[in-house]
């Protein structure tokens, strides 16, 4: 074969579309927002009590940002091209502290470095967030402590771990979100009203 036939036959290929490349793109990946919001906003309170925040932690295998979903089987897969925006613990450690402070249950939410003196502290860690196909539910948990400073020694206002379970409205990734950030919303709501309690106790 000479080259002129050689070119001859790869520019045919290329006109008639043919092509050794893959004919499908590549998938992009998806970041999805976890940010939940207190359905209504109450005014703080006027002499109430400054809360510390602390910053929410992750327990092992939630530091990434991989949506995680429990398969039949038993496995766990951790999403590549499906993510949440931010880490799980971050986006969730913003999501408390703004639900906390339009709760009207005090005077101020601050975050870590905040110049205000902290008459509460509460400490958290998300130790579960994740969709279940085999039960066709969504689960998140957030272990918590809150601390009151200001009794010497301090003390122990409460301590739990605040657990959600959601029922999934389908198995494409949009309702595996959904069904999580609803739960993770549930979970705020306990948090909340378990606060609350423990302040008046």
């Amino acid at each position: 074969m000479t080259r002129r036939t050689f070119l001859g036959g790869l520019a045919a290929l290329v006109l008639s579309g043919c092509s050794v490349l893959p004919s499908q793109p590549y998938p992009q990946r998806r970041d999805w927002p976890l940010v939940v919001l207190r359905p209504a906003t109450l005014p703080s309170r006027k002499n109430g009590r400054v809360l510390l925040s602390r910053t929410t932690q992750a327990a092992p295998g939630l530091d990434g940002r991989g949506l995680r979903t429990l398969q039949p089987d038993g496995s766990v897969h951790i999403g590549f091209y499906e993510q949440w925006a931010v880490p799980p613990a971050q986006a969730v450690d913003d999501d408390l502290r703004r639900w906390l402070d339009a709760s009207g249950l005090f005077a101020a939410v601050v975050a870590p470095g905040s110049r205000l003196s902290a008459d509460l502290v509460l400490e958290s860690e998300l130790t579960t967030l994740h969709a279940d196909l085999a039960t066709n539910t969504a689960t998140a948990a957030l272990a918590l402590v809150l601390i009151d400073q200001h009794p010497s020694p301090a003390r122990v206002l409460l301590q739990r771990t605040e657990t959600a379970v959601v029922q999934l409205d389908g198995t494409d990734w949009p309702a595996l979100v959904r069904a999580q950030v609803a739960a993770v919303a549930a979970v705020l709501r306990q948090t909340e009203a378990d606060i609350a309690r423990a302040m008046s106790a």
